[in-house]
C-alpha cells in the first residue's frame, strides 16, 4: 500500500523536525515524509535522510521551489520562523506563497502552524500596551494570525494549529534556572500568577501527526495544543523536584521585561501581557486532554524535565 506523503516545511527546525521524526517513528507507518530545508547538507538534514526521510531543498521565498516540494504530496505542514527576520510582511508573503502552492498542488490536508491575532481582542493603540511596528501588539503573533486567511480564503482543507510555549526554550535560549547573587537558582518570567500553556517540541510534532491521521474533517478547523498549563511557581517547583535542589520563581514586571534590550524583547513582553490579560481565552483554546487524544504520548512538564536533566547539569 502506498503511504500518503506529507511535505514538512522547516523540517530541520523545532516544529517541522518534531513532525518529521514523529512520522518516521510511527508504528502505524501511515505516512512518508518529504523533509524540506534550505540546507540539505546540514547535520539535521543528513540525520533525517538516514532515518528514512526524503530530503529536498526549498526556500519559502522561492515559489518555484515550493511547488516542486509539494508535487505528489497528500498533505503539508506549513510553518514560518518570524525570528529569522522580524518582518511581519515577510512572514505574510511566505505564508501566502505556501497557501497558494498547496492550493495549486491539490493537497488533501494542510496544517498551518499559527498563533492568535491579538488585535481581535485588544485593538492597537488602546493604551494598554506599546504599539509595535506601527500597527501590531505582538508582531510574531499578529502576523501569523493575520495570515490564517491566506489559507482559509482559498478554501483549503486546512487545520489552524495554535502552538504553546516551548519548554525547550529553557534549554535553547538559556531561560532555565540561573544562580542569583546569593547562589540560589531561579527562573525569571513576566507571568505574575497566570498559567502558561506549554509543551515539548517533540509533542507538537506528535500532535500534528495525530491531526493528519484524523484528517481535515476529523478535527476542528482551529485548535490549540498544550502539555500542561503551569504558573511560574509551579514550573519552579517542577525544576526543584527534578534537579534535587531549590529553584525559585522570580517574577519580573512586563515593563522591565520589555526593556531588557535583546532583539524582540518588546514583542515578547507584549506577548506575556496578552497571555496574562486574556488567560482564559488563550489557555482555553489549548486543551490538554484534547492534545492527549491526538498524541497519547503527551508529556507533562516534569516528564519533559526528566528527559532533559543533562541540559541543566544533572545526570
Amino acid at each position: 500500500m502506498n503511504k500518503r506523503l506529507i511535505t514538512v516545511f522547516g523540517a530541520t527546525g523545532a516544529q517541522g523536525g518534531g513532525l518529521a521524526r514523529a512520522i518516521l517513528a510511527d508504528p502505524a507507518a501511515a505516512f512518508s515524509v518529504r523533509a524540506v530545508t534550505r540546507k540539505p547538507g546540514s547535520d539535521a538534514a543528513v540525520a533525517l535522510r538516514e532515518a528514512g526521510a526524503e530530503v529536498v531543498a526549498a526556500d519559502l521565498d522561492d515559489t518555484a521551489s515550493l511547488a516542486l516540494a509539494l508535487k505528489g504530496a497528500w498533505g503539508a505542514y506549513c510553518v514560518t520562523n518570524f525570528w529569522e527576520h522580524f518582518s511581519p510582511a515577510k512572514e505574510w508573503a511566505q505564508a501566502d506563497a505556501m497557501a497558494r502552492c498547496t492550493k495549486d498542488a491539490g493537497l488533501k490536508h494542510v496544517i498551518w502552524s499559527t498563533l492568535e491575532d491579538t488585535r481581535a481582542l485588544l485593538p492597537v493603540g488602546s493604551g494598554r500596551m506599546p504599539v509595535l511596528m506601527e500597527k501590531y501588539n505582538v508582531p510574531h503573533f499578529d502576523a501569523k494570525g493575520e495570515a490564517n486567511r491566506c489559507f482559509t480564503d482559498r478554501g483549503l482543507p486546512v487545520t489552524l494549529l495554535h502552538t504553546s510555549f516551548y519548554w525547550d526554550n529553557f534549554v535553547a535560549f538559556g531561560m532555565g534556572p540561573q544562580p542569583g547573587p546569593n547562589g540560589e537558582l531561579a527562573i525569571t518570567l513576566p507571568l505574575g500568577e497566570s498559567r502558561l500553556p506549554g509543551i515539548a517540541v517533540e509533542d507538537i510534532g506528535r500532535c500534528a501527526l495525530g491531526v493528519f491521521k484524523a484528517g481535515p474533517d476529523g478535527v476542528p478547523q482551529s485548535l490549540g495544543i498544550a502539555g500542561e498549563h503551569l504558573t511560574g511557581a509551579e514550573m519552579a517547583a517542577g525544576f526543584s523536584r527534578v534537579l534535587g535542589r531549590p529553584v525559585k520563581y522570580g517574577d519580573i514586571t512586563l515593563d522591565a521585561y520589555r526593556s531588557l534590550g535583546f532583539p524582540g524583547a518588546d514583542d515578547l513582553g507584549n506577548m506575556f501581557q496578552f497571555k496574562q490579560e486574556f488567560e482564559e481565552t488563550f489557555a482555553g483554546l489549548r486543551q490538554v486532554e484534547a492534545s492527549r487524544r491526538l498524541n497519547p504520548q503527551l508529556q507533562s512538564f516534569e516528564q519533559w524535565l526528566q528527559g532533559h536533566k543533562a541540559a541543566f547539569g544533572q545526570e
